[in-house]
Parts: C-alpha cells; structure tokens; sequence
C-alpha cells in the first residue's frame, strides 16, 4: 500500500493543474445545491488486520453565498466579507478511522469547530486560514492553498495543505491517550472532479493524501507515514445548462407539526403495522422550506431545502431539541384535489438520544449515535380545493413519518448502527 500512496500523492497534485487551463472561471449565478451519496475509502493508520475503512455518506449541499452554507461535510455562517476576505464560522466532520469492529463503541468520528479566514486575490485561486477545536478542546490549526475550475459540465479542484496539531490532539487521536504525542504539522495534497451528466444528475471522486508528522508517526501502535483517502459519488445538483431560473413556481414554505413516537419499524408504518409507544412520547416540529428548483431531470419534482427544529416532549426523559438539515422533493399529482408526495434525505443531530430510540437500539447492542441520517416521507392534501378560499389554496393538511437510522451499519459517522427511530406526525403546511 504504501508503494500505491506517492502515485496517488502525483495524481491528485498534477492532474488537476493540467486540466485546469482548458476550463473557464466560474460565473456565479443561482445558488448552487446539491443532494446525493458517497461511498468514502480511506486507510487506517493504527497496527491492525484490517488496512482501510469504508463507509457510507449521504450529504446535502446549500451555498447561496450570503449567510449560512451547507458543503455535504462541513458548515458556517459567513461574518464578515470585506474586499477579497471572506471571514466564517464553522464546523467540520472528521473521520477518526479505525477498524469497523471498534466504531460503534469508540464513535471517535467529530466535529471540528472554529473560525475560517479565505482570501481570494485573484482568479480561481484562494487561500484559507482556520483555527478548529473539538467539544474536548483538541485543537488544529490549518493553511491551505486552493483552486476551483469551472465550466457548464464540469468542476475541478485542488488544494495544498499545512496542518499544525497540537500535542493535546495527537496524544487523543494518535496516543489514544495511551502515549503522549508532541506537537507537529502533517503535509496534504488532494483534489476532486465533478462531471455533469446530463440535467441535474451528477458523479464525482475526490482524492487526498497526507504525510503524518513525525510526533504522530513515531507512536508506537501507528505504523504508516502517510494516509489517503477516496470518495466516489453520484447526486442532483443545480442544473448548470439552464439559462432561465430554475424556480418560478414554486413557494416557501412553513410547516407546524405535531407526532407521537412508534417503537415500530419504517416497514411496519408503510404496511400499516404500526405499534404504539405505550409510553406516549410525541414530537413536535417547525420547518423551513427554501425553493431550489421547480423541476429535476427534466420532471415537475420540486426540489427544496428543508431545515428544521425538532422538540421531543418530556416524558421517560427531560425534552430533547432535535434539529435537521435536509433536501426535500415533492411532486404534486394533478387531481381535482391537489395530492402532493414528499420525500426527504439529511441529517438529525439531537441533544440527547430519545428515549425510545435509545433504548430499541441498546436492546440490539449498539451505542446509540446523537448523530444519524434523516428521512421524511409525507403525503399532503391541498385544503384549498377542498373548501376553497385564496388562503385555504396557500394551505396543506399532511402526514409524514419522521424517521433517523443509521443506514444498516454502513456509516461510520452515524456510529456503525442497525436501527433507528419514528414518529408519526400531523401538519399544516403554508406557502408563501
């Protein structure tokens, strides 16, 4: 393996620079979306059996360039933009790869937190400074020098990359806090492709590579001097072709929602089984509804991004807040009574595990995860062509099932876990 890490070091530092003259600056027009899965390969850098760790990543990505952005693995909000900087706050997933077998246990998988400083002086290139912290106060510090390439179909980018960490955070995710581990600066380079296929569908890879410090690679149980990592993936994203804008129709909206917790599983709720939770624990919920496009692939699908806040009522537990980053997609059957489908995919951070969910997946020995992927499947009725009136016609009466999980083990951010949660929910839905 690691006769294969300085060819694909070559690969992600030179291609992107060869390619990158043939493709013109990118002109920002809507903003820019997308919606998909990964499949992320990376290597371990602990003595084990196994050599690499795979996992699965559903992300969702939402840059308008104003306040908030969403870039699958990490976010902030924009503070300050004077001239050529850009200054944010922001967080960032971090993988803490170890073999499968210790995932769910450890869950060693973390936001980075902190600030970001990106100059942009000219061209297509930037430069970007960040101090990020985790919860424990295990600090990095990174600089980095970066290029992004674009044309209608395609965009390329590549990166250069210093990161200082101290010894508090290599003696935590190197010495395990088995060893202590000085201070040191791990060397990167990586690089990415997008390609367009056709409309909205998407496939890109994404490469990266690093040279581990000497702090880090003399503990003891480490025995690689560098590590890599591979995403391969596929999505929707914003159409780039369209020269008219993608939303003309379609509203923002505002969603109230109230549910109760079923110990049941997602199939059983859709075969109509559904239990119910002998304890009463219910929900309710307050979303926002952003309008990305009014079509995908070319069908009358709206595509929406979908936030929300989740509060899990007092019951077994004291209340637990609930909040979720999502794509939404709606698509409205034209009957004389207007029926629309929904279906969302994204993340559900909670601020503890609810009681239910908590104690299913404990009974199937797992550690339950804060973190996990969402899903929301509805069904809505337009109240309007039921009663009629302008404000009725604004207004839906709904159905969804609210539901986490963490992908049948595949992931390893989500804690390596089979199970998940559900609640059945009512709602009034308004556009405007």
């Amino acid at each position: 393996m690691r006769s294969i890490i300085p060819v694909l070091l070559l690969t992600v530092l030179f291609v992107p620079f060869t390619i990158a003259g043939e493709i013109a600056p990118e002109v920002a027009e809507e903003p820019t979306w997308a919606v998909g899965a990964a499949m992320r390969s990376a290597t371990i850098p602990f003595a084990s059996d196994e050599r690499k760790v795979t996992t699965f990543i559903p992300f969702v990505y939402y840059d308008q360039g104003t306040i908030f952005y969403f870039r699958g693995l990490e976010g902030g909000a924009y503070i300050w933009k004077p001239g050529n900087w850009k200054f944010s706050a922001m967080g960032r997933m971090r993988f803490f790869d170890i073999p499968e077998e210790f995932q769910n246990q450890l869950q060693g998988d973390t936001f980075m937190w902190g600030a970001q400083a990106r100059y942009s002086p000219f061209g297509p290139w930037h430069l970007d400074f960040e101090v990020l912290s985790d919860f424990k106060g295990h600090e990095i510090v990174n600089a980095r020098l970066g290029g992004a390439w674009t044309d209608s179909r395609m965009v390329l980018r590549a990166y250069a990359q210093a990161q200082y960490k101290t010894s508090k955070f290599n003696s935590y995710y190197f010495g395990l806090d088995q060893e202590g581990v000085g201070d040191g600066v791990k060397l990167g380079v990586g690089g990415s492709i997008l390609y367009s296929i056709a409309s909205n569908f998407f496939v890109f890879g994404r490469a990266e590579a690093s040279l581990l410090d000497k702090a880090a690679r003399n503990v003891s149980f480490v025995n690689r001097d560098m590590t890599a990592q591979v995403f391969l993936g596929a999505g929707f994203q914003n159409d780039r072709t369209r020269t008219t804008p993608s939303v003309q129709k379609s509203k923002r909206y505002l969603r109230l929602a109230h549910g109760w917790v079923t110990p049941s599983s997602l199939a059983d709720i859709m075969n109509f089984n559904a239990e119910s939770d002998p304890d009463n624990h219910q929900m309710t919920s307050i979303f926002y509804g952003h309008p990305l496009s009014d079509t995908l692939v070319g069908l009358p699908i709206q595509v929406y991004f979908h936030s929300g806040f989740g509060w899990h009522w007092k019951n077994k537990k004291e209340s637990i807040q609930e909040f979720i980053f999502a794509a939404k997609f709606y698509y409205t059957v034209p009957l004389p009574v207007r029926l629309k489908l929904g279906v969302a995919e994204g993340w559900s951070w909670v601020t503890d595990i609810p009681f239910v969910e908590d104690r299913e997946i404990r009974a199937k020995g797992y550690e339950p995860s804060q973190l996990l992927n969402y899903l929301d499947f509805s069904v809505d009725l337009n109240l309007g062509d039921i009663f009629g009136g302008e404000t009725l016609d604004k207004t839906w009466l709904g159905y969804d099932i609210h539901h986490r999980s963490a992908i049948f083990e595949s992931a390893q951010q989500f804690g390596r876990i089979k199970g998940g949660s559900n609640v059945q929910m009512a709602y009034l839905q308004y556009d405007f």
